[in-house]
């Protein structure tokens, strides 16, 4: 089949609303609430894991959240969701129950449930809102629903999620794709380890998951079950990583790429593949990063995507890098400059060099310092990394650092890497 036409049989095709999901709605919430808590307190351990019991105080007498933190995590889901656009987000101040929220947050979108805001990591400053309309982010859905399923492909019988249900990957591929394949049943396995993993799949799971816990599961996971297929966004996933995936039995392994302002706009299934615009997605001529979305109300918007790309063709490319030097850290989009300009403020540190660490090592940022001359460099190391922690995300915060009397620096005078 090709992808680029839509058969009657899915334009036509009638889903249930998800929010009427009650266990999707309750993972969406569950996962808002421990992100929007992490955020508020830096450095701090995070929320146990929801889904909690519906009975599940939000103060200090359950999840342990003040009336300050409650207002910002009621604010957050209202802005996610648009509850503002009904009286939810002020019922949601009002009640104190995981249970409450559930049922607050499902009978508001019963009345209003036309857009969702997503936000971005904002590792670079203020997260930035990306608003979506629900019926955009379910058009996109159709595709997947085609792509995955299509072309004589055998039904998907489960959905083992790896993300949070409240970021767009997250939302596209555990709440609307199960809603969209005649709502199938959704797994959490984020708390299941890579060796355990493969011994609770089996044939017609789709695995939903990021670069980062791929790499993971192809090091430590011998052997997959026949039949398992999965997906992988937020991130490049590095063509060796697919192609272990590949030797450990993983049947296909679908790339997405896209971010939070755009959704998904293309895919590819196979390493050093090109990416394949989605259906919706045109290339204006001769234009290297721009492309349009074309609704199935009509609408056409251009879009300046942040990644360089090399076209082959109108709809095949291959990504080149960020044109704004960011990096990825578990899904998480972070800025080296910015952590470097953080370092630069503490009262021993003279110069900095900040990189993500090479792939054998692990997917998160190193550290180079130069001392200043009165420094004591005895534990400056561990005195950097708890002065961070209140200043820095989870995946900005470097895990590794070196100290030398100046930065490491090539034949050319080049900034170099470091071991």
């Amino acid at each position: 089949m090709d992808l680029l036409e839509q058969p009657a049989s899915f334009a036509d095709h009638q889903v249930q609303p998800w929010h009427q999901q009650a266990s999707a709605l309750a993972r969406f919430i569950a996962d808002l609430v421990v992100d929007e808590t992490s955020y508020l307190r830096p450095g701090a351990a995070a929320l146990s894991a929801g889904p909690w019991p519906l009975e599940t105080p939000l103060n200090e007498d359950g999840l342990g959240l003040d009336s300050l933190e409650r207002m910002s995590v009621a604010a957050a889901l209202s802005q996610t969701l648009h509850l503002h656009e009904s009286s939810a987000d002020e019922l949601l101040t009002a009640h104190a129950t995981f249970g409450d929220w559930l049922r607050i947050t499902g009978q508001a979108l019963a009345q209003v449930d036309a857009r969702l805001t997503f936000r971005t990591s904002g590792s670079s400053g203020q997260p930035k809102p990306c608003t979506h309309t629900l019926a955009d982010l379910q058009q996109e859905t159709r595709f997947l629903a085609r792509l995955f399923t299509g072309a004589h492909r055998k039904p998907l019988r489960r959905v083992l999620t790896a993300v949070p249900a409240h970021h767009i990957y997250g939302f596209l591929f555990t709440v609307l794709l199960p809603v969209e394949l005649g709502h199938l049943p959704v797994q959490d396995v984020r708390r299941v380890t890579v060796n355990d993993l493969p011994r609770r799949m089996a044939a017609g799971d789709l695995l939903v998951s990021h670069p980062a816990h791929w790499a993971l599961l192809a090091r430590h996971a011998s052997a997959l079950p026949a039949g398992v297929i999965g997906t992988t966004s937020t991130a490049p996933c590095p063509d060796e990583t697919a192609q272990a995936l590949t030797r450990c039995g993983l049947q296909r392994l679908v790339q997405v790429y896209g971010s939070s302002e755009t959704a998904g706009i293309a895919w590819r299934d196979a390493p050093a593949a090109h990416y394949e615009l989605m259906a919706h997605w045109t290339r204006p001529d001769n234009q290297a990063h721009d492309l349009l979305r074309h609704s199935d109300a009509g609408d056409t918007r251009a879009f300046a995507l942040q990644d360089a790309l090399k076209w082959h063709g109108p709809r095949h490319f291959n990504v080149m890098g960020r044109l704004d030097q960011a990096v990825q850290v578990g899904g998480i989009n972070v800025f080296p400059s910015r952590v470097r300009d953080v370092l630069l403020q503490h009262p021993e540190v003279a110069d900095a060099a900040v990189r993500l660490m090479a792939l054998q090592d692990s997917a998160r940022l190193k550290a180079f310092v130069v001392p200043r001359p009165e420094a004591d460099i005895t534990d400056l190391t561990q005195r950097l990394d708890t002065w961070l922690a209140p200043r820095l995300s989870a995946a900005e915060r470097p895990r590794a650092f070196a100290l030398g009397s100046e930065l490491p620096r090539n034949a050319q005078g080049k900034l170099a890497d470091w071991v």
